[in-house]
């Protein structure tokens, strides 16, 4: 039988329960979707139960020679259906040429990077279920207050809404993990654009978080406001505003023209 080994550098722990991926794979809703991302399919767990569901026009990104390998053994019926690349490299508007809903046990070393890729192409990606580090899922999902509150918390929840489904245990990976995971669910907001300038939202978000112990007033003091005495926001702290109250803040910014 063939095995595939579990590479340190890929970040892979293979999970091995199938209940969990059964789980996973049912929590997809692909209500409003033509096709299927699955992202590092590994030895195909989640693969098993995905194949399962005929309506699912399925594409598979693996980065990993000898899993592409296992799979086009082991699930014959999907080869054609293989990319065999990283997820960060794949040329994406070639794939996403219709509504693409994404799913995958995410390595935890590329999970924010993935994050921003799927931003990038929000008007094509209705859904996304994955699986990731517990602690980057209680972020994502949290509310404005908490601690936990950070960039990517903003800039998801401006265009998904977030549900964290549930939590996964160490031992049922191969090899476990340090730390606990959690299965979280993007279904995209009604939000068609942000109403500011999305490049100066971005910037202003990171800013404020990356001193985020310190008052808005202080942490974005590079940036020119009008009457920046005035503005409510400015005795507060990152994590206490909304993205709502963020794109606020980002029209308040007063933009020099280069002449």
């Amino acid at each position: 039988m063939m095995y595939v080994r579990p590479k340190k550098k890929l970040g892979q722990h293979f999970l091995i329960d199938k209940n969990i991926a059964e789980k996973i794979v049912n929590s997809l809703l692909a209500t409003e979707v033509e096709k299927v991302i699955e992202i590092g399919p590994g030895t195909g767990v989640l693969t098993s139960f995905l194949i399962k569901r005929e309506n699912l026009d399925v594409t598979y990104i693996e980065v990993d020679t000898e899993s592409v390998a296992y799979l086009k053994r082991e699930f014959p019926t999907i080869k054609e259906k293989i990319v065999e690349g990283d997820f960060l490299d794949v040329d994406l508007a070639k794939l996403l040429t219709k509504k693409t809903a994404i799913i995958g046990n995410f390595p935890y070393n590329i999970s924010s990077q993935i994050f921003f890729k799927v931003l990038k192409f929000r008007e094509n990606i209705p859904e996304v279920v994955c699986m990731i580090q517990k602690e980057v899922a209680e972020r994502i999902a949290t509310k404005p207050g908490s601690k936990k509150y950070g960039i990517l918390s903003v800039l998801l929840q401006a265009f998904y809404d977030i549900e964290y489904l549930f939590t996964v245990n160490e031992q049922v990976f191969n090899p476990p993990p340090k730390v606990k995971s959690a299965v979280i669910r993007f279904t995209r907001n009604k939000r068609e654009s942000l109403g500011c300038d999305e490049a100066l939202f971005i910037s202003l978000v990171k800013m404020a978080f990356n001193q985020r112990r310190k008052m808005l007033s202080n942490a974005l003091g590079s940036l020119n406001f009008e009457n920046k005495q005035d503005i409510k926001y400015m005795p507060m702290r990152a994590e206490q505003l909304s993205v709502d109250e963020f794109i606020e803040l980002t029209n308040l910014v007063v933009v020099k023209e280069n002449n």
